[in-house]
């Protein structure tokens, strides 16, 4: 939560930052922003494997935050758009550094009928914070009249205190450090071992985030029907707080109904976003699309890292997590760059068009997905 408080004011500001200090193009921002995602994705693989082949899971995740609190000093020292890339590669390597790890220990935690509202809840801390970031953006925007580079200097103190409650709170599961010894550690070449329903929920993720670039562009869209720039991160306000209202309730509904009927639910919801953003002629619309945003994020992210660990057995979670974000990552890159080109050659509503398409064709491809109960897994 407080690592999210960081990033998100960080996140809720950087692209006006850009735009409008740096004068970088959008076309530049999609870029930035799917490399950067991309490389959180790509390290997400390597940080899942070595967590399984030590069976430690905090040591990387400390390496992981500790990389990203380091980073957050230079944004607002930034002179020049390299600064920024920099800054955001950086970050998202640390980022890939404790995601797989740390969505491995809350499997390795967390009791298996308590599996989705485990991951409903850390995806529920995970909005708060992204809420409360946004939040502080506004208030000090306004308080230091819109001194955008005074006010990115704010997050480094929670970046900060993330770090410490980690070392100081977090324990190593002990049933992860029992599992693995000398003898019986994983490798790169075990992934083959991952089931075929696996790979069907790596695909689904992929096609997920083909239909959801960066949240970059929610507040480029914001800016562009003209909110004023010391509330424009409201955008990111509204969307976490639905975000975070119903994620943990989703995440309980998980461990009861369909996987798929809640995909399926999730996906229309963002086609609805898609839609309201891309007519969107005032602030007002694009606050309702943010909502119908945060609502398919708090009922398809949580679930899909349930299925994730549903489907993985369990010496291999740090791997299957990580091959997991590495596709979604890649999508991502892919996603945020065609949704910059096309922002740049069409306007923003063919971006945003273009994710409803997207969200459509996952649609269709849960027609030929069925999630089987997992509840009774031996492995689990």
């Amino acid at each position: 939560m407080f690592m999210d408080i960081s990033s998100e004011l960080v996140h809720s500001l950087l692209p006006i930052f850009m735009t409008t200090i740096l004068g970088t193009p959008i076309v530049a921002i999609g870029i930035i922003e799917g490399v950067a995602e991309g490389t959180a994705a790509i390290t997400k693989v390597f940080s899942g494997v070595i967590s399984d082949y030590l069976g430690k899971r905090k040591v990387l995740a400390v390496v992981g935050y500790g990389l990203a609190a380091v980073t957050k000093p230079i944004f607002p020292l930034a002179t020049t758009i390299g600064w920024v890339f920099g800054a955001r590669f950086f970050d998202r390597i640390g980022k890939g550094i404790r995601g797989a790890p740390r969505d491995a220990m809350v499997a390795d935690i967390a009791p298996l009928k308590l599996r989705g509202a485990a991951y409903g809840l850390r995806q529920s801390l995970d909005s708060v914070g992204a809420f409360i970031g946004p939040f502080l953006a506004v208030i000090f925007m306004i308080w230091f009249t819109n001194d955008i580079r005074f006010v990115l200097w704010v997050a480094v103190v929670p970046a900060f205190i993330a770090v410490f409650l980690l070392i100081i709170m977090v324990h190593e599961p002990e049933s992860t450090q029992r599992n693995v010894n000398p003898r019986n550690r994983v490798t790169l070449t075990d992934s083959k071992r991952l089931p075929i329903r696996y790979w069907l929920v790596v695909a689904l993720g992929a096609v997920f985030t083909l239909a959801r670039f960066s949240e970059a562009f929610l507040i480029l869209r914001a800016q562009d029907v003209g909110l004023a720039i010391s509330y424009v991160p409201l955008i990111m306000i509204v969307m976490n707080i639905f975000y975070s209202i119903f994620a943990y309730p989703a995440g309980m509904v998980a461990d009861r109904l369909s996987a798929r009927i809640l995909l399926i639910l999730g996906l229309v919801v963002l086609i609805v976003a898609d839609v309201v953003l891309a007519v969107a002629a005032s602030p007002w619309a694009t606050f309702v699309g943010a909502a119908f945003w945060g609502l398919h994020m708090a009922f398809t992210q949580g679930l899909l890292l349930k299925l994730v660990a549903d489907t993985a057995p369990r010496e291999l979670r740090g791997t299957a997590f990580g091959v997991f974000n590495l596709i979604s990552g890649l999508a991502l890159f892919l996603a945020s760059a065609i949704a910059g080109s096309l922002w740049s050659a069409f306007g923003a509503s063919a971006t945003f068009i273009a994710g409803a398409l997207f969200a459509i064709l996952a649609v269709m491809g849960l027609l030929f997905y069925r999630p089987q109960d997992q509840t009774n897994r031996s492995n689990a």
